[in-house]
């Protein structure tokens, strides 16, 4: 017998979330769709245009491992630089190095590491 995967899905947190959040009633419908749809297309369109060039220098390292990350993502490294400067420049550029734990999204939290005698 087939499973519906609306009463099994294999949802990851975030969709799980999203979900349980439908289901109490809290996400309303939108009266002017129309204008709404145009106003978050323009948007996008925006926010996707790439229409400047810039050209950096920077260490020889910071590139290799900049390439390195890109191809782990399956993404050209340019592409990762900019959405590095995108996020940045947004306000939403997370520093690991700077978290708490406790104030870390959940992608970032770990365990503390195990003392040792």
């Amino acid at each position: 017998m087939k499973k519906n995967p609306m009463k099994d899905p294999m949802l990851d947190a975030e969709e799980k979330d999203l979900l349980e959040s439908y289901e109490r009633g809290e996400w309303k419908t939108v009266d002017n769709i129309k204008e709404e749809r145009a106003m978050l297309q323009e948007a996008a369109r925006n926010t996707l245009r790439k229409e400047k060039r810039i050209n950096i220098r920077m260490s020889a390292k910071d590139l290799m491992d900049i390439q390195a990350a890109a191809a782990e993502e399956g993404m050209p490294y340019q592409t990762l630089i900019s959405s590095i400067i995108h996020k940045y420049a947004a306000g939403s550029l997370i520093d690991r190095r700077s978290l708490v734990v406790s104030e870390a999204p959940a992608p970032y939290k770990t365990r503390p590491a195990k003392k040792t005698k």
